[in-house]
């Protein structure tokens, strides 16, 4: 369920300082680095004629190995310098290379482009981006060496123009804004090289998640039961609890009228809901899709926020929640999954969305879901997971609802919230893409 390690850029720069402590000398890293790259390189574009270019600091420093090790393969490889190197291991790197060194102001471009300028650590625009853009407009394949040069490395920022790339080549563990927008969009096919460093983290991708299959003991009830309270727009409703339902719950109830669902799914009238909250067997409670904004919607969401159920809390509960400023103690951590317009309503401004989901979930002990081209959900004791790319044609009316709906499923079947929450969001970028372009939110419940 949790996938690959994310490290931020100080994160990575402690775990090099204690791979060099530990006796790797930061040229045995280097060639490691240029080594991988090398190789990647080849399997992506094969032979190639290719220009690299080299900036200053040790990401230059892999470039130079880059360049010596694919001339060594037969590639016909020319370097361009930003300037000249200005670490003692990247100034090695730099005499291993036998060919000349062309300015970068003056270098023509190539087939095959390595950008080997900026790396991880980058905190400012980059001033030689307009050369960088032309030569890579005169590429056929574009590579970048552990980061796009202007990228940031930890919130997804784009500092400065960037080209798209069609590989990049990171090293040990991914890193924030590989997986972040804007940035992520530049990166084409991502590939991670082990360097031999080891890295540890509280941030990693989403993974597959670790699914319960049921038992020649289980029933119904014992898979999860879900209950979904519906609302002024039937249609939310009926979705989310044909979402629960499609993602393994044994057992759902919507309460509300309107809105078509599959005969198993079992109707309840609105007026039902308080008796229906008092089943001691529920796993988990749906509230907000397509709740209202009205006192009949508050009223609801206060029947269903003082019950002792685990909450999965979505749209318009979210809304009311943040016009009401009503605060709830409650004796396990809710869902909450807003996308950028109710996280701003609710939460205030965005900034850094790995650190804005953390604050946000530290501080009203939730498990966020904060969703969007690049969802983030994060657990109030600190852990953050960031999802893979997931197409965007999820960008329809009603896929929250089925997030929503799956995300329920997940938590009635006992994983804990933090989980659960990544376990939908898995599942919810995989339906998308078996469902394909052009679907809406029906197809998506089919797809599960």
């Amino acid at each position: 369920m949790i996938g690959r390690v994310i490290l931020t850029a100080a994160e990575m720069r402690a775990a090099e300082a204690a791979a060099i402590a530990g006796g790797a000398p930061v040229e045995t890293l280097m060639e490691r680095a240029g080594a991988a790259a090398a190789e990647a390189i080849w399997r992506y574009a094969g032979p190639l004629p290719a220009l690299v270019l080299c900036g200053p600091g040790n990401n230059g420093g892999d470039g130079y190995v880059i360049a010596r090790l694919l001339a060594a393969r037969g590639v016909a490889v020319r370097v361009a310098a930003l300037g000249e190197p200005q670490s003692p291991a990247a100034r090695a790197a730099r005499d291993g290379w036998r060919g000349s060194v062309e300015s970068l102001v003056e270098a023509k471009p190539a087939p095959l482009l390595i950008d080997a300028l900026f790396g991880t650590g980058l905190g400012r625009p980059l001033e030689a981006a307009p050369r960088l853009l032309e030569l890579a407009a005169g590429a056929a394949v574009k590579v970048a060496v552990d980061l796009p040069s202007g990228v940031a490395t930890d919130d997804g920022a784009v500092l400065s123009p960037v080209p798209d790339f069609d590989l990049t080549i990171t090293f040990q563990t991914l890193k924030p804004s590989h997986l972040l927008q804007p940035a992520a969009r530049r990166m084409g096919r991502i590939v991670v090289a082990d360097i031999g460093i080891s890295a540890a983290s509280d941030l990693h991708e989403i993974g597959p998640p670790r699914s319960r299959e049921p038992g020649p003991g289980d029933h119904k009830y014992t898979r999860g039961y879900v209950l979904v309270v519906g609302g002024a727009m039937a249609g939310a409703g009926a979705l989310a609890a044909g979402a629960a339902a499609r993602s393994g719950a044994g057992y759902v109830v919507l309460v509300g009228e309107g809105g078509t669902v599959p005969d198993a799914i079992i109707r309840r009238p609105s007026g039902d809901l308080e008796a229906a909250l008092a089943d001691k067997r529920i796993g988990a409670v749906l509230v907000g899709p397509g709740l209202g904004r009205d006192m009949e919607a508050w009223e609801k969401l206060e029947l269903v926020m003082s019950s002792p159920h685990p909450v999965i809390l979505d749209g318009d509960g979210l809304w009311l929640i943040a016009e009401m400023g009503q605060p709830w103690k409650r004796s396990g951590p809710t869902i909450a999954t807003p996308h950028a317009g109710e996280w701003e309503h609710a939460y205030g401004d965005e900034g850094d969305k790995v650190a804005a989901a953390r604050a946000a979930a530290r501080r009203n002990g939730d498990v966020i879901v904060f969703k969007g081209a690049d969802t983030v959900v994060a657990a109030p004791d600190g852990r953050a997971a960031i999802a893979p790319p997931a197409p965007a044609w999820l960008a329809t009316a009603g896929t929250g609802d089925v997030l929503a709906g799956i995300i329920a499923a997940q938590r009635a079947a006992g994983l804990e919230a933090f989980e659960a929450a990544c376990a939908g969001v898995w599942l919810h970028g995989r339906a998308a893409e078996r469902a394909g372009p052009g679907l809406i939110a029906d197809d998506l419940v089919a797809g599960l």
